[in-house]
């Protein structure tokens, strides 16, 4: 599955709209985002914040939430309250709807990851979509976890390199392979035979040396825009 780069990050639009075929990438930074983002909130949502036992954690969880429901609002044109959410098998957010509310075929698939306080969104209309992104943090044995994760071919790849390549290389693998398992709604167990029954779509999104991310989608995107998130 090839990769491509892209690093062009502008601000985003106010009232975004994806053309078909279109992904759209939305970064934050959750730290720089004010408490307004707690307000739409549904009572389950910040329920599940107070759970988290670490109190930043919390906090960066529930300004990640609340910015989806911002950027949902954007797309939709809708008050970020009214949006239902629904849950996967395995953890995959999906907009829900009333039995008598009218088919919402027009809402983006979409997807959403944190590391830290860099948030990233992608929204799509090229079919499902994940994304990941991760920031370096303490030291870890690369080649023995993606020798657990990412196979044999992947940890011979990376045990040739130099310690600084292999540590951002790895984490570029990572990402990819974890915006692959997200785009499909997959878990950790079984995924490999869900991915090769899947053909899927991915781009290596450019963060920086301390940073990787990615994103992946069912089917080749024909665009695909990077913004900054601006309230």
């Amino acid at each position: 599955m090839p990769a491509t780069a892209q690093d062009v990050w502008a601000p985003g639009p106010p009232r975004p709209m994806l053309t078909d075929g279109a992904i759209h990438v939305w970064r934050a930074d959750l730290t720089a985002e004010a408490g307004e983002l707690d307000d739409p909130l549904c009572d389950e949502e910040r329920e599940r914040a107070a759970r988290i036992v670490n109190e930043r954690d919390g906090e960066l969880w529930s300004r990640s939430r609340g910015l989806l429901r911002a950027l949902l609002g954007r797309y939709l044109q809708r008050d970020p309250r009214s949006l239902r959410f629904a849950t996967g098998e395995h953890g995959k957010p999906a907009l829900a709807r009333d039995a008598d509310e009218p088919s919402r075929s027009a809402a983006p698939s979409f997807n959403l990851s944190h590391s830290g306080q860099l948030a990233l969104y992608a929204f799509s209309a090229a079919g499902a979509v994940g994304v990941d992104v991760e920031l370096a943090r303490r030291p870890i044995d690369e080649v023995a976890i993606a020798a657990r994760a990412l196979g044999a071919a992947e940890a011979r790849r990376l045990q040739a390199l130099a310690p600084d390549e292999r540590r951002r290389e790895f984490m570029r693998a990572w990402t990819r392979h974890e915006a692959t398992l997200k785009c499909l709604g997959v878990g950790i167990g079984g995924a490999e035979d869900a991915i090769a029954g899947r053909v899927t779509w991915i781009a290596q999104l450019e963060l920086g040396a301390d940073a990787a991310a990615a994103v992946a989608a069912e089917r080749p995107a024909r665009e695909l825009r990077c913004w900054d998130w601006r309230a």
